[in-house]
């Protein structure tokens, strides 16, 4: 956009995306004209913008994939939105039915700084009240307690590249863990299976593993990593 600020349209089209396609699955026009109630001539002129515009990539008939810059605004709008989910509900005890609605007029006005600090009151949440990942921050820190520790927001950095939780992943994925979330309780059990910041991991889905873990290739050493870390570590992918 002109004046670097990307309209509450676009990202609710992001959102819808990545909400339907974090992995780069390809989204249909049909899938993106249910959930947004839009009719689908409508939705194919905004797909040939949004595509002009560098955010995604789309063929004809077939459906829309975020590019890099797209699942990055794609992953901040949908983490305001799901935090501020768990903000109105377990906080300000709002209707369950009504907390989504209003989440959604909030996530647009949401500032970095107004989320960093719903994200410290709730402890670094995981989980949206419908039980979806909450998407990693995009501060440049390798964990909560170094986000922590940085009291002033003025010297926060923007990561450059995006992330994505084991719990995310898809057959056969692998990047380097770049960022771990989560209290101090959480990071010594995470640091106490052998994990850190710079390791290599692959995914590589099985279809009989056990409910509550996932099978990961760490350095080349093979670890089942329950589903409370899997939310929380991410790679760069």
């Amino acid at each position: 956009m002109a004046d670097g600020k990307i309209s509450e349209n676009i990202e609710e089209y992001l959102e819808v995306l990545y909400c339907n396609g974090n992995n780069g699955e390809q989204v249909s026009t049909t899938q993106l004209s249910k959930d947004l109630n839009i009719a689908p001539g409508s939705v194919t002129q905004m797909l040939k913008k949004l595509e002009d515009l560098g955010y995604i990539s789309y063929t004809p008939y077939k459906g829309a994939t975020l590019t890099t810059e797209g699942m990055k605004i794609a992953q901040k709008v949908t983490r305001k939105h799901r935090i501020l989910e768990k903000f109105l509900l377990d906080i300000l005890k709002v209707k369950e039915e009504n907390v989504h609605d209003q989440a959604c007029q909030m996530e647009h006005a949401l500032s970095d700084e107004a989320e960093r600090a719903i994200c410290t009151m709730l402890h670094h949440p995981d989980l949206c009240p419908d039980d979806n990942v909450i998407p990693a921050c995009d501060f440049e820190f390798g964990s909560c307690q170094e986000c922590f520790s940085q009291k002033d927001f003025d010297q926060v950095i923007n990561r450059k590249f995006n992330l994505l939780s084991i719990s995310e992943l898809t057959a056969n994925a692998e990047g380097t863990i770049s960022f771990i979330r989560g209290n101090n309780e959480l990071l010594d059990k995470i640091t106490s299976e052998g994990i850190r910041i710079g390791q290599h991991l692959k995914y590589e889905y099985n279809e009989n593993r056990m409910g509550n873990y996932y099978l990961v290739s760490i350095d080349d050493e093979e670890l089942n990593i329950i589903v409370e870390m899997a939310n929380n570590i991410f790679i760069r992918v």
